[in-house]
């Protein structure tokens, strides 16, 4: 088998976490390559199976992700499979999931196009703290956390009026532990639950990316805790069921926050080219791999 790990032009040299699921791929004995996704001079057809990995510039291009992604579907075989990928690039998604019986934080849909006084909704929604981002959109892009005290609300109105001429956005109460605890993350290789990791901001922040320096590690949940994360799988697995002919999704990273009653909410699905933090398990890259091996047959 012949595997190309789609990536982009611009990734960070720091970015060394997918190392030991290279190794496995080796070991296991296929052939691997990294094209950049969207490098005209690729040979798409040339590989029997696309991963997409690192294409961590998708957002910022993502009609022509998209194109790209419905191309080389017809040309070899993508996982995840294309619709799963072109449906989980806009956050609307967590609307669907919603739906089904997932624990997702409140949203607000603000859309494209619409205006918005931030003061109103807020005082309607009796929330005292707010949490704006864009519905595309990753690694913290264009989000804002705030108040309702005058000046920060002028901020977020101000916010708001920049971005909602050219994109959606949504709005969520501000879930002040991911101040502390972070944002905790349960990965799946082809359905089964494989490892868990905490992400936490430094001190003072809100963002749990490792570009704004954070730390991670690996964390087990507790029986309350998994549960949430059992709601959530079932509600995906009954969406993937209903909306995509039960297709087989390869990888998925479940992203969840406390709320102030100490629950956890999906704050995230990630489907289309999540880190996976093989750091943090070191039989996870054998995991995928052997999923990906079942592409053989």
């Amino acid at each position: 088998m012949r595997l190309a790990l789609a990536t982009c032009s611009n990734l960070p040299d720091w970015e060394v976490d997918d190392l030991p699921f290279h190794q496995a791929i080796v070991d296991a004995g296929i052939d691997m390559e990294q094209p950049i996704w969207d490098d005209p001079a690729v040979d798409w057809k040339s590989f029997d199976l696309v991963l997409i990995r690192t294409t961590w510039d998708y957002q910022e291009k993502q009609q022509n992700f998209n194109a790209w992604a419905e191309r080389i579907s017809v040309e070899t075989r993508l996982v995840n499979p294309v619709n799963v990928v072109v449906w989980n690039t806009a956050k609307t998604y967590l609307r669907d999931l919603e739906r089904v019986g997932a624990p997702l934080t409140p949203t607000k849909w603000l859309d494209q196009g619409t205006q918005v006084d931030i003061q109103a909704m807020m005082q309607g929604l009796g929330w005292t703290r707010g949490f704006l981002k864009p519905v595309v959109g990753a690694t913290a892009r264009e989000t804002l956390p705030f108040d309702c005290s005058p000046e920060s609300l002028e901020k977020a109105q101000a916010h708001l009026d920049r971005l909602l001429p050219v994109e959606s956005m949504m709005l969520q109460p501000f879930l002040a532990s991911v101040m502390e605890e972070g944002e905790y993350s349960a990965i799946f290789f082809g359905g089964e639950f494989s490892h868990g990791v905490q992400k936490i901001p430094v001190a003072g922040d809100y963002r749990v990316q490792d570009d704004f320096g954070a730390t991670d590690k690996p964390h087990t949940f507790n029986v309350s805790d998994y549960e949430t994360v059992q709601q959530i799988e079932k509600s995906l697995l009954r969406l993937v069921k209903e909306r995509f002919d039960g297709v087989a999704l390869t990888y998925a990273r479940v992203d969840m926050i406390r709320d102030a009653e100490g629950k956890l909410r999906l704050n995230e699905l990630e489907l289309v080219e999540p880190s996976l933090f093989f750091r943090h398990d070191s039989e996870s890259p054998k995991r995928l791999v052997n999923v990906l091996t079942k592409f053989k047959k």
